[in-house]
């Protein structure tokens, strides 16, 4: 969880700093990559779930809403094509 309401990508082979994901307006409670790695989609409290790509991380992508509470689950589909989501709200997306 981020409770400063973003994200941050660091590199793992080298352990660099390479980008800070802003736009949540709520504490962000889950990051997931897509399995082609090019996309990575955050959860927060604000019941928004953005998609960001990772070469160009300046702003989301998208911002999916539609949940009425905090999204505390979120995984991509095998494809990469489809997002699930869950929250506070106990729907699941």
């Amino acid at each position: 969880a981020s409770f400063d309401k973003k994200v941050k990508l660091w590199c793992g082979k080298t352990g660099n700093f390479l980008a800070t994901l802003t736009g949540h307006v709520g504490h962000v409670y889950q990051v997931c990559w897509a399995p082609d790695s090019r996309l990575i989609a955050s959860a927060s409290k604000d019941s928004t779930l953005k998609v960001w790509e990772a070469r160009n991380p300046k702003k989301p992508k998208t911002t999916l809403s539609g949940h009425f509470d905090a999204i505390y689950a979120l995984d991509w589909s095998p494809n990469g094509t489809l997002i699930a989501s869950g929250g506070k709200d106990r729907i699941l997306k």
